[in-house]
């Protein structure tokens, strides 16, 4: 890329980078240093507010960056990862919402220890919270170094690095110094930035083809060298029966997967009361189903303008597609119109990251604090150093997320977020659906449904050709490829059901009751909420 590129990208990510950190240290500055306030924001956030937030944190660099990649490279089968992820809304609307935020605080683990033995329960739903949340991390590092490399105009490995080091420290501080509030506030500028992004890059696309979509998709198939192929399910998961079970997989943890995922749940505790989380989720609804909409037309346009060659060419894995797509639209590379375009995506891609970064990091530093540090100590935490405790975890998870983000820099992001996904939807959600609608329901059994979804999850994707036994692996230089599906929920999903079965039969305790009865009344009428 030319000068112009990166100067013009990089001052306008400053910009956004110095309006955050300035919300950063307003809000440090008014902070009460309670527990309630640098988890949940002190639960002041309005239906709109919230729904915009969780927009904001849900629209991550998997669905802007690796979703339209994945589109341009494999036409109808790339698009179904936009039909999972929000499909996946409607699980999280009627199932979830109102009942975490009237039975929980702070966390997953919240709810379902409220009729169980805490410290068992508060130590496997806190280590599965910080296993998904850190996954995720990873896909978005892996965002950010595809972004700068092609800012930079090369994939120099150093740069990557640098960048992905520089995000995790943002991260690290937005949320040691500004808690939930200040992290609302950054979700809320980058989803309407993102938004506002999307649709001026989607009308461009449609000017481009005089709003014909036919023409954009016989383009697209046209340049695609599949022809109609492009067009029909096949490309990517209909080659044999393995790619067939490996889509099933992924369509399960998309749908599932984001009922459990922790910095989710976690934003359904901002608000003041459960019919504001409600709202919270048809304000999210309405913004993330347009968005996913706009990203098929990105996708297709990036195939039709851009050329799938050309997407390949700048990132294997398709991550840069939009941008590439964006400076086309604008001109060209050596036009004016070409590197303002170009650098307003990349700054609104870095945007992105940056805020998502920050939710998931909030949400796992929560975890580590308010369930894995609270039940491991004999007396309970303080909430003073329980946040104490929280902000120091965001450091030790940055650092782990750099690392591995480091390691997995070569993969489309949409796809690593499905694999987080699966692990959420594996050890998250069977635990707390039982907890929410089963009465017989024991601490024996929620312990052996979060382990016994989290460790086959984790087993089956390092067994996977995700890992090794390909050359698109994370170690093409070996091969223990054992489990042939890439995506492991198909069979981790139900496992994690089973077991938490099995571990409720199995168990001499018998359910309280009362406690039951008492989570019931709260989960659909609110009493006695926090």
């Amino acid at each position: 890329m030319t000068g112009d590129h990166q100067t013009l990208a990089l001052l306008l990510f400053s910009a956004f980078v110095a309006v955050t950190l300035g919300i950063t240290t307003w809000v440090s500055r008014h902070r009460h240093g309670s527990a309630e306030e640098f988890y949940a924001g002190g639960r002041l956030f309005s239906p709109m507010e919230n729904g915009f937030a969780i927009a904001g944190d849900y629209m991550s660099a998997a669905s802007f960056l690796g979703i339209s990649g994945l589109i341009a490279l494999f036409g109808y089968d790339g698009m179904l990862y936009s039909v999972g992820f929000l499909v996946a809304w409607l699980v999280v609307l009627f199932l979830v919402a109102e009942l975490v935020r009237n039975c929980g605080r702070f966390t997953l683990a919240d709810v379902v220890a409220a009729r169980m033995s805490e410290r068992p329960v508060r130590i496997a739903a806190g280590t599965s919270s910080v296993t998904v949340s850190v996954l995720y991390l990873v896909a978005q590092m892996v965002g950010a170094g595809s972004l700068v490399a092609l800012l930079l105009g090369g994939t120099s490995e150093a740069a990557q690095s640098w960048t992905v080091i520089g995000v995790g420290a943002l991260m690290v501080i937005y949320v040691s110094l500004g808690g939930m509030r200040a992290t609302t506030w950054i979700q809320i500028v980058k989803a309407v930035l993102l938004l506002g992004g999307t649709v001026a890059l989607t009308v461009l696309v449609l000017v481009r083809f005089h709003g014909d979509f036919d023409q954009l998709l016989l383009t697209a198939a046209e340049r695609s060298g599949h022809g109609q192929s492009f067009l029909a399910p096949g490309l990517k998961y209909g080659g044999d029966w393995t790619a067939r079970f490996d889509f099933i997989s992924l369509g399960l943890a998309l749908v599932l997967g984001t009922a459990g995922l922790p910095h989710i749940l976690s934003r359904f505790y901002t608000v003041p009361t459960a019919r504001a989380a409600r709202r919270s989720v048809v304000w999210s609804i309405g913004l993330i189903g347009g968005f996913y909409l706009m990203t098929i037309v990105l996708g297709f346009g990036a195939a039709a303008i851009v050329g799938p060659e050309a997407v390949r060419g700048s990132n294997a894995a398709g991550n840069t597609a939009v941008p590439l797509l964006a400076l086309d639209l604008g001109g060209g590379a050596d036009s004016t119109g070409g590197t303002v375009l170009f650098a307003i995506v990349a700054a609104i891609a870095f945007a992105t990251i940056l805020a998502v970064v920050a939710g998931i990091t909030l949400a796992s530093s929560a975890s580590v604090a308010h369930d894995l540090y609270a039940s491991l100590r004999r007396r309970r935490a303080k909430p003073r150093s329980e946040v104490a405790v929280a902000r120091t975890a965001a450091v030790g998870i940055g650092v782990i997320a750099i690392a591995l983000g480091l390691l997995a820099r070569d993969l489309n992001v949409a796809f690593l977020v499905g694999l987080a996904f699966a692990v959420a939807a594996s050890a998250n959600l069977p635990v707390l659906l039982y907890s929410l609608f089963w009465r017989g329901f024991t601490t024996r059994g929620a312990v052996w449904s979060v382990y016994g979804g989290l460790i086959p999850a984790l087993a089956l994707v390092l067994l996977s050709p995700v890992v090794s036994g390909s050359p698109e692996s994370l170690f093409p230089g070996v091969d223990f490829q054992y489990f042939p599906l890439q995506n492991p929920g198909l069979v981790s999903i139900p496992l994690g059901f089973v077991a938490g079965w099995l571990g409720t039969v199995a168990s001499a305790e018998v359910a309280d009751e009362a406690k039951h009865a008492e989570t019931e009344v709260r989960s659909l009428t609110g009493a006695g909420a926090v």
